[in-house]
């Protein structure tokens, strides 16, 4: 049976493979309605695989608050703990997705299913920490896809299983339009929208 964890490793594999292929890009340009560039992106999404990772691996679980590590900005950038050597090029921003993808996966498949963390959106699990990493990492391949000249087209079945998991009132018939739609992609007319992460029963 497949875990949510290995749809992570899945989708943090996929991506890196697809950013291995436009590294001779530029990563400085902004994705469409975004002020983060596509390097700020995939950095974006590194950090939150990485916080992910930290809300699961105490031993004393949080539930009130994220862990505290220091987090500053980079020009033009979001605020965030995971940021990487610049002298490492584009190369190095994969590399550093691919390691931040290993920790949750390795965190999420190593911490007992009692174990829970903190997030804005509901105090989770490793099951719901692996499923918001594939969702992050799922959506922001999506943001940077067309600026990079990537092709992105995930998995249904992939895709499925993290709106069941995060988005449980929404249909699941046509999972990636919907994943988009949901979280105010592809043309959606949705502004606010959040996922649950709470834990599933």
């Amino acid at each position: 049976m497949t875990r949510l964890v290995d749809d992570l490793d899945r989708t943090v594999a996929d991506a890196c493979a697809a950013l291995r292929g436009a590294l001779d890009r530029d990563w400085d340009v902004l994705p469409p309605g975004m002020e983060w560039s596509c390097r700020g992106v995939v950095e974006h999404v590194s950090d939150d695989l990485f916080a992910y990772a930290a809300a699961i691996a105490p031993g004393t679980p949080e539930t009130g608050t994220d862990v505290p590590f220091a987090r500053w900005a980079e020009p033009a950038g979001d605020e965030q703990t995971v940021h990487t050597d610049p002298a490492a090029g584009n190369a190095g921003v994969v590399q550093v997705l691919d390691a931040c993808g290993g920790l949750l996966s390795a965190v999420a498949r190593t911490r007992g299913a009692d174990a829970r963390g903190w997030h804005p959106y509901g105090v989770s699990d490793p099951d719901g920490f692996a499923a918001m990493g594939t969702v992050e990492t799922l959506l922001h391949l999506y943001d940077v896809a067309g600026p990079l000249g990537l092709t992105w087209d995930p998995d249904p079945d992939v895709v499925r299983r993290v709106l069941e998991r995060l988005f449980p009132d929404e249909p699941t018939d046509d999972p990636w339009p919907t994943l988009l739609a949901a979280t105010g992609r592809a043309g959606s007319d949705r502004t606010a929208w959040r996922w649950d992460g709470t834990v599933r029963s």
